[in-house]
């Protein structure tokens, strides 16, 4: 596991087997010889975003010089800065190296600590692998990478240590969601979540299948009738915020998804393991409020179940009363994770809490709005809203604010029973969201991450499969309650 931190080129030993310099475009580099600057004179660089160029140099802070591009200047962002920090990472990885160092970039308007938590946060996430289940894995780890800064060296360490700890956050929930679901079912999570409660002194509570039919949690209890692996009621709560009300984090944990009686196709069934990528999340997220001993007051609600066939599973046509007293229609058996979450959110009113925000792989359709950059954001609280997109942008895990009109309610009218499951092909993104919205009566967000939660292609900092999304900006959106 790769340790980061701060320091200067003036420090007495530094001495990286390679150093990494992030450039503006069109930009020469400053000190780092003739070397460098004939790379760039020469047009073999021109710094746009992602570009690299490697250097063996005899004189310099070290043996390899590596130049990332960051792009225009006047687009900058600490998105960009996450990338690079994971670019040059990765390229030591790729090397075989051992220690590493970049130097940080100088933002308009932005502190050292932000530049160096970004810079760590992509460091971290870039190094970021599974492999646990292969025979042959390699072995080869980046062992220290150094952010290098010459002014607010203090400023910069703090950065660092704030983004090794949300980055680890994030590198749980992609943990969680990449194991298979064989290993992966709801009382693993439950026993993580053990973890967590024990190592930051969090209070925890597991419902078993006997306590969720005792509480009444009709939705999570019918999707998990027919599974063999129990279903699980996960309460996490991190108590550090005095008598304020509580913000509480839902997440949508379907440690494996057949569909149900309306099952799936064949192809890519195998994905339906990341179907408890929201919980995942909350649990990384809760993981990263731990380490940094946040002065607020935070509970978690995973609901965990798989959803599959057999003798005993919910049907088409079936009528639940939830855990609200409502009623539910079942249109189709794959449209459960909206009927855990509405227990979820229906128990959450019990905390009198600030703000909800639940987070849920809950629908293709959103996939089909949204693509893979960026997560569906409804809600019934505008302010709410914002400060979740804020979150978003300011981590690189944004989410985009779709409409709840009272006419998706409608939609999901029941014939036979106060609402349905599913309101058809039309609008699915939004009127899962009316569903949920439904059982939400406090101010409430709600993030649908089917497309962002896992993919098949990484970006500079993430790799197939669970990108971790959206632990860091739940964990950003938690450290501005505080301040």
């Amino acid at each position: 596991m790769v340790m980061i931190g701060a320091t200067s080129r003036a420090t007495e030993g530094f001495a990286p087997e390679l150093f990494a310099v992030a450039l503006y475009k069109g930009e020469s580099p400053r000190d780092l010889g003739d070397d460098a600057a004939g790379v760039v004179s020469g047009g073999d660089f021109g710094g746009k975003a992602g570009e690299t160029a490697l250097l063996y140099t005899r004189r310099g802070p070290a043996p390899r010089l590596l130049l990332v591009g960051l792009g225009e200047r006047d687009l900058v962002s600490l998105e960009k800065v996450r990338r690079a920090a994971a670019t040059a990472a990765r390229r030591a990885r790729t090397l075989k190296l051992r220690e590493a160092a970049l130097s940080l970039p100088i933002l308009p308007d932005t502190a050292a600590r932000e530049v160096a938590r970004a810079a760590a946060e992509g460091a971290k996430l870039g190094l970021y692998r599974f492999d646990r289940h292969k025979s042959a894995a390699n072995n080869h780890e980046v062992e220290t990478f150094w952010l290098v800064c010459e002014d607010a060296l203090e400023e910069a360490g703090e950065g660092a240590g704030m983004g090794e700890k949300v980055a680890a956050g994030s590198t749980l929930a992609r943990d969680l969601a990449n194991e298979p679901s064989n290993v992966a079912t709801p009382e693993y999570l439950a026993q993580r979540a053990r973890g967590i409660s024990e190592k930051y002194g969090m209070q925890l509570q597991v419902l078993d299948r006997a306590g969720i039919d005792e509480e009444g949690l009709t939705g999570l209890a019918t999707v998990g009738r027919s599974a063999s692996n129990e279903p699980r009621f996960i309460v996490l709560e991190h108590r550090k915020g005095g008598e304020s009300a509580p913000v509480v984090l839902v997440g949508k944990a379907v440690t494996f998804d057949s569909g149900g009686i309306s099952i799936k196709p064949s192809s890519g069934m195998e994905d339906m393991k990341f179907d408890m990528s929201g919980g995942a999340a909350v649990l990384g997220a809760m993981e990263a409020v731990g380490a940094m001993d946040l002065p607020l007051n935070v509970v978690a609600l995973v609901p965990a179940t798989e959803n599959l066939p057999g003798g005993d599973a919910f049907k088409p046509g079936d009528v639940l009363k939830m855990h609200s007293g409502k009623t539910v229609e079942i249109v189709t058996t794959d449209a459960e994770g909206r009927l855990i979450l509405a227990d979820a959110l229906s128990y959450a009113r019990r905390y009198g809490p600030s703000a909800v925000v639940d987070c849920a792989t809950l629908t293709g359709a959103c996939v089909v709005a949204l693509g893979s950059h960026a997560s569906g954001l409804m809600g019934n609280d505008e302010d709410l809203i914002a400060e979740v997109q804020t979150a978003g942008e300011a981590t690189g895990e944004r989410a985009w604010p779709l409409p709840l009109f009272d006419e998706y309610t409608e939609q999901i009218g029941g014939d036979t029973a106060d609402i349905k499951n599913s309101g058809g092909r039309g609008g699915g993104a939004l009127t899962a969201g009316a569903f949920l919205k439904e059982f939400a009566d406090y101010p409430w967000a709600h993030l649908d991450i089917a497309g962002t939660a896992y993919g098949k292609k990484g970006s500079a900092y993430t790799t197939k499969g669970a990108t971790g999304v959206p632990t860091r900006l739940l964990v950003e959106f938690l450290i501005g309650r505080t301040r």
